[in-house]
């Protein structure tokens, strides 16, 4: 093999590096569109004037408007999971862990980091009676968010730091009320983050 193609093997695509970039461009702008207006507030025209990009070469990228909202619900779940999960993982597992989840969750729609708050809150009531690709994507990223909160108060109760629950139901409750806060926040109830936390902090104090 000449050092010409060994160089050519060696090199990134340039292309396939501009799609990749393009991609990302795309699904991230989709992303905030639809924290504020759902993912059917898409269209592959309207984010080609947004971005100065040719309709033909989004549609190539993503062939499909549901192509195209599954890569941004894909983009939002990738961000949330920078944003909130994994900086929370560096906290101790159980109680501290949970409460480092509830914060940076308060944070991801308080900051916000999509402008319309949370991406999910935003999406799923449009899916939630319409089965597909979309919906499914939308419900996963629910269940394991609620699952992950879940195993958190699971360890708390295991390990005595918490009193006895019903873990799978208290789970419910808290994503509950964290969706609840980001309505409220929303329309401006600012006290809603300081009602967020009482919540949190009733679940979590240590047994008597």
């Amino acid at each position: 093999m000449s050092s010409t193609e060994a160089a050519g093997l060696a090199a990134p695509d340039q292309r396939l590096v501009r799609g990749a970039r393009a991609r990302h461009r795309i699904t991230r702008h989709g992303v905030d569109i639809a924290s504020l207006e759902g993912l059917n507030g898409l269209s592959i025209g309207r984010l080609a004037t947004d971005l100065g990009l040719s309709k033909s070469g989004i549609q190539t990228l993503f062939k499909t408007k549901e192509n195209l909202q599954l890569a941004v619900a894909e983009s939002a779940r990738e961000e949330f999971t920078e944003a909130v999960i994994r900086p929370a993982l560096t906290a101790q597992p159980g109680a501290a862990r949970l409460r480092a989840l509830t914060e940076h969750w308060i944070t991801y729609v308080e900051a916000p980091l999509f402008p319309g708050g949370c991406f999910w809150a935003a999406c799923l009531p449009d899916f939630d009676s319409r089965p597909g690709k979309v919906r499914d994507a939308l419900l996963l990223h629910r269940r394991t968010w609620r699952t992950l909160l879940g195993g958190e108060l699971g360890r708390a109760v295991s390990t005595g730091e918490i009193a006895q629950l019903d873990v799978d139901l208290t789970a419910f409750q808290i994503d509950s009320v964290l969706h609840g806060a980001n309505t409220a926040l929303r329309v401006g109830e600012s006290d809603a983050v300081s009602q967020v936390r009482c919540v949190v902090d009733q679940f979590l104090a240590a047994p008597h």
